[in-house]
């Protein structure tokens, strides 16, 4: 992969580290990583993304890759950091979609710039525990409820926690990127496609940026999820299209299910065979597509 790195000083001074994918001259997207991630998670086929006419931006969070930390951030807090990458670039509106820990940011997007974003889509995005209570927890995978218990004792507890979890992600995807979640007791589904040669690259090279430096951004989002996000999902006015899979365990489906329940005029796509893992070709057909022209979701 050729270096794909641009970047922006925002108003308090931090820097934000960006790349963009696909066809230069395309609709933008705005294409916000899970947690943890980086800027260089991605399609595997940048010329397919091209082909459909996207031109899909991708941002390290703050305290990830190459982005300056944001202490104290919430959920909200991202919506400014998009619109300074969108200033950027030029862009006056664009699309915006975002996966697992993106999902949340996503939907902040969509919420608070209304004028810009034509269309929003949450891919198996967590729900917010203010609202959820215990229920946040109902059928995820013990490892995940660990996590998040680390980040209900605070961030002294949980940063040595994700340095040590970081260091052992790292030491299995140098031998095979498919064990990066470790014990995890995934689905088949999810099993099939971190087992994909051309997945393996971009996880491999997504997850090493994501902890290069730190582990800041992922403690600051888990930490983001287990307090107030700053707005309320009921206010999101965008076309918004919320997806979830009925076999994910790390971000069950009781998320997606409260999400479309409370996202005004929520647009669905259930996968009853599908986990947390969104293979690549139903990110072209289906997700860039939609986010595109909109349409059937199929």
């Amino acid at each position: 992969m050729s270096e794909n790195l641009r970047t922006v000083t925002v108003a308090d001074g931090r820097t934000l580290a960006y790349a963009v994918w696909g066809d230069p001259d395309g609709h933008p997207i705005f294409s916000l990583h899970g947690t943890p991630g980086s800027r260089l998670n991605r399609h595997p086929d940048d010329s397919k993304v091209a082909a459909i006419g996207a031109r899909v931006i991708t941002y390290d969070r703050p305290g990830y890759g190459a982005s300056t930390r944001h202490h104290g951030r919430t959920v909200v807090d991202c919506v400014a950091d998009v619109a300074a990458i969108a200033a950027d670039l030029g862009l006056d509106q664009f699309a915006v979609t975002g996966g697992s820990g993106g999902g949340p940011h996503c939907l902040a997007v969509a919420a608070r710039l209304p004028k810009r974003v034509t269309r929003a889509a949450c891919v198996v995005g967590v729900a917010p525990y203010e609202r959820l209570g215990d229920a946040f927890f109902d059928g995820m995978d013990p490892e995940n409820i660990k996590e998040f218990g680390w980040a209900l004792d605070g961030a002294a507890r949980l940063a040595p926690e994700l340095r040590r979890e970081a260091d052992g992600m790292l030491t299995r995807m140098a031998a095979d990127p498919a064990t990066v979640l470790g014990d995890f007791d995934i689905p088949e589904a999810d099993r099939a496609i971190l087992a994909r040669p051309d997945i393996a690259v971009v996880l491999r090279e997504g997850m090493t940026e994501a902890v290069r430096r730190s582990v800041d951004g992922w403690v600051d989002d888990d930490l983001a999820f287990t307090k107030p996000w700053g707005f309320d999902v009921e206010s999101v006015s965008v076309p918004t299209s919320v997806w979830w899979g009925t076999k994910d365990v790390l971000v069950p489906a009781g998320h997606g299910e409260w999400l479309a329940r409370h996202v005004p005029g929520a647009i669905l796509r259930i996968d009853d065979s599908g986990g947390h893992q969104m293979d690549p070709e139903t990110r072209i057909s289906l997700l860039y597509n939609w986010l595109l022209h909109g349409g059937d979701l199929g």
